[in-house]
């Protein structure tokens, strides 16, 4: 494994990759629809292109909302973030007739990057669980000291084996594509946060947790104490 950084403008690049890959489907979808109007005469066919058009426009809206927050400078001005505005982006691109999304963080204005990896791991445990599933998204703590927990329940759960590493900031071939970018992004952003992320699995689950650095060392130390 190779530590490594990126440059600020490679990071950039990176990321406006992984939104663009995000929502060109459902953008292409309604040009597709469109073109369908224009040339099609029968009134059933227009109106599947009609409903195409509808959730293609949705879905791409959602997902342009969730990355204004997980990815970018959304509410700029301050320093925090509403987690309900979390919630609402979250189960807007996740939760759908395959995937449930239990939401149990408390509603509270909350710094920018904290909700930022709140969301950024959202994301991952919703890959974590291709064929859909239930997540479930939970809190402890206040802002100074909140931990994150996020378990992905799902057939054939999984994650891939070098997540880990990306969230540590290393890569096996010491570099970083698009596909790879957001679990490396999310490293960067927890260790802003002065927090670990930590990733467990086991048949069917799989468990995203985020906790303060400092809580992290403590117990370490405390392990190696009573060894």
């Amino acid at each position: 494994m190779t530590n490594f950084s990126l440059d600020p403008l490679d990071l950039a690049a990176l990321l406006s990759s992984r939104v663009c890959h995000d929502v060109i489907s459902p953008v292409g979808a309604i040009v597709n629809g469109l073109e369908v109007l224009e040339e099609e005469k029968d009134a059933e066919m227009r109106g599947h292109a009609l409903a195409l058009i509808k959730s293609s426009a949705n879905e791409a809206s959602a997902r342009l909302q969730f990355c204004r927050l997980a990815f970018g400078a959304a509410g700029s001005k301050g320093a925090s973030i509403d987690t309900g505005d979390a919630e609402l982006v979250t189960r807007q691109l996740i939760a759908d007739e395959r995937t449930q999304l239990h939401w149990s963080v408390p509603r509270v204005l909350m710094s920018k990057n904290k909700v930022k990896l709140l969301l950024n791991l959202c994301l991952l445990a919703d890959a974590a669980i291709p064929r859909g599933g239930v997540i479930s998204v939970g809190s402890t703590g206040d802002d100074d000291k909140v931990a994150f927990r996020i378990e992905a329940k799902g057939v054939n759960a999984r994650v891939a084996s070098h997540l880990p590493r990306l969230l540590e900031g290393e890569s096996e071939e010491g570099a970083i594509d698009a596909r790879a970018i957001q679990a490396y992004y999310a490293g960067l952003v927890a260790k802003a946060c002065d927090m670990q992320v930590v990733v467990s699995s086991e048949p069917e689950l799989v468990t995203i947790e985020a906790v303060p650095t400092q809580a992290q060392t403590t117990d370490a130390s405390a392990e190696s104490a009573a060894a």
